[in-house]
C-alpha cells in the first residue's frame, strides 16, 4: 500500500464487528512451527527405542495450558491455538498460533512453548523437537496513544447515528495494526457483521447501512475540523 500517494494524515479500516465497534488495540501475533522427528522401528520390538512422533505432538499440546485456549478465553485474555497437526511415528508437525495483548505476557508465552519443546528433548533426544516462531503483527494502541481524536470523533458519529459505540479491543488483528507500524494511525470499525469465520457468519443490510452512516458522520467532522 503506497502511503506516499495515499497522501492521509491518519485513516480508518473498516473490517469490524457489530456496528458501532471501535477498536484501537488488537493482538500481538506469533505463529509457531513445531516439527518433530520419530524413531520408527517394528512395534513388536520397540521397548526402549520407538520414539512416536505422533505421541510426542499429544505431549506437547497436552501441556498447553488448558484455560489458555480461544474456546476458555475472552476480552483482553490471550491464548495459544493449535491450528493444524500432521502426524505419524516417524514424523509429525504442529502449527500453533500466539495471541496476547500484553507485549510481556506475548513473549512470556512464546518463552512458555520454546521450554516445553525443550523438555521434550530432555526426554527424547537432543535433536527430536525443533521450534520455529515467527512474529506476525503488534498491538497498535501504542501507535494511536497520541491520536486519540480518533476513537473520540468515531464516538461521536456513533452517537450521531442513535447507537452507543462498543470500544473494545480486538480479539485478532488488523490491516490498520500493520498500516499504524507504517506510519498511518488506523483504529477499525465495524462493518454490521457477526460470527466470522465460521458457518453462521452474516451481516445485515440495515447493519451496512448504519456503518456507512457513521463513515459520513466521520467525514463530516473532519470535514468541520479542516473548515475551521
Amino acid at each position: 500500500f503506497d502511503l506516499d500517494r495515499f497522501g492521509a494524515d491518519f485513516a480508518y479500516t473498516v473490517d469490524g464487528g457489530p456496528e458501532g465497534e471501535i477498536s484501537y488495540e488488537n493482538f500481538n501475533a506469533a505463529r509457531a512451527e513445531i516439527t518433530i522427528r520419530g524413531v520408527n522401528v517394528h512395534p513388536g520390538e520397540a521397548k526402549g527405542v520407538m520414539v512416536n512422533a505422533v505421541m510426542v505432538a499429544n505431549e506437547i499440546i497436552n501441556l498447553l495450558p488448558h484455560d489458555e485456549r480461544p474456546e476458555n478465553t475472552s476480552g483482553r485474555e490471550g491464548f495459544y491455538h493449535v491450528m493444524q497437526m500432521h502426524a505419524d511415528v516417524e514424523k509429525a508437525k504442529i502449527e500453533i498460533i500466539i495471541r496476547d495483548h500484553d507485549e510481556e505476557i506475548f513473549e512470556y508465552r512464546k518463552n512458555v512453548l520454546i521450554e516445553i519443546c525443550s523438555r521434550m528433548n530432555d526426554i527424547y533426544g537432543g535433536d527430536t523437537v525443533r521450534v520455529e516462531i515467527k512474529d506476525q503483527y503488534k498491538n497498535m494502541a501504542c501507535m494511536l496513544e497520541n491520536c486519540m481524536h480518533l476513537v473520540e470523533n468515531a464516538a461521536g458519529a456513533v452517537r450521531d447515528a442513535g447507537i452507543e459505540p462498543v470500544i473494545m479491543p480486538v480479539r485478532g488483528g488488523t490491516d490498520g495494526a500493520m498500516l499504524s507500524f507504517r506510519g498511518l494511525p488506523c483504529p477499525n470499525l465495524g462493518t454490521g457483521g457477526y460470527l466470522f469465520h465460521g458457518p453462521y457468519e452474516h451481516i445485515s443490510a440495515e447493519g451496512m447501512d448504519i456503518c456507512v452512516e457513521i463513515i459520513l458522520g466521520i467525514i463530516s467532522r473532519y470535514s468541520e475540523f479542516e473548515e475551521k
